[in-house]
């Protein structure tokens, strides 16, 4: 890893989390929506919105990058359908994301980033919609590269080599890490960006015949791989 002159990190499940927080938001966006606007929250219960969500993206297959898009379409046609005006959708969404955003960084994620970013170049990459200065982590991170920014989500080769031509680095100078085998290991790797898996929970590998340059069970396990 010598070579290595910046990192970029995956966000969800690999510095928190994601399934937990997802589900809370969305219990908590529903009792938001029975107080403002009563008729959505009657009419569809939390499964309901989470079904008419995903036939919006199967909709959409175009906009699928895009989350923030989507999720403001299945606003806007809810309102519709409620008779209420086009302030929902706003209202709508940034309630959501105040929401989705109240994650709880894995221990190691600080101390790991703090050592990693004295040494090298951090910039963050995600499919999601995260928002790192919500959440206080912005400052360890010299960019956040999102899916809905670049115009393209993970595995799309576009999204790394974007990551690369901000850095005017090669690909080989920039390693890749994320728990996503697919996403995050080998779609970088087809790049020649180094790639490593987080493997917090200890799974077996998916895939036959390729595999991650590196396997870090945390942050912590990768900066010590870094050398930080």
């Amino acid at each position: 890893m010598r070579q290595v002159r910046a990192v970029c990190l995956d966000l969800d499940d690999t510095l928190w989390e994601l399934g937990p927080v997802l589900r809370r938001a969305d219990e908590d966006f529903h009792r938001w929506l029975g107080e403002r606007y009563p008729r959505v929250a009657m009419r569809y219960p939390v499964a309901s919105l989470q079904a008419l969500r995903q036939a919006i993206a199967d909709e959409f297959p175009d906009r699928r990058h895009d989350l923030g898009a989507l999720r403001r379409e299945l606003y806007a046609r809810l309102a519709r359908e409620a008779g209420y005006g086009g302030t929902m959708v706003d209202e709508a969404f940034a309630e959501f994301q105040r929401l989705r955003n109240r994650v709880t960084p894995f221990a190691d994620v600080v101390p790991a980033l703090e050592r990693i970013g004295r040494v090298h170049t951090l910039v963050a990459l995600t499919n999601g919609n995260a928002d790192l200065d919500v959440i206080g982590l912005a400052g360890h991170f010299r960019a956040t590269f999102t899916a809905a920014a670049i115009g393209a989500a993970k595995p799309d080769p576009r999204v790394f080599a974007a990551v690369c031509d901000h850095l005017g680095l090669p690909p080989a100078a920039v390693v890749h890490a994320g728990n996503d085998p697919e996403n995050d290991v080998l779609a970088p790797a087809r790049l020649g960006m180094p790639a490593v898996w987080v493997n917090r929970t200890a799974s077996d590998w998916p895939a036959r015949g390729v595999y991650p340059d590196h396997t870090v069970r945390d942050l912590v396990h990768l900066a010590d791989l870094l050398g930080c």
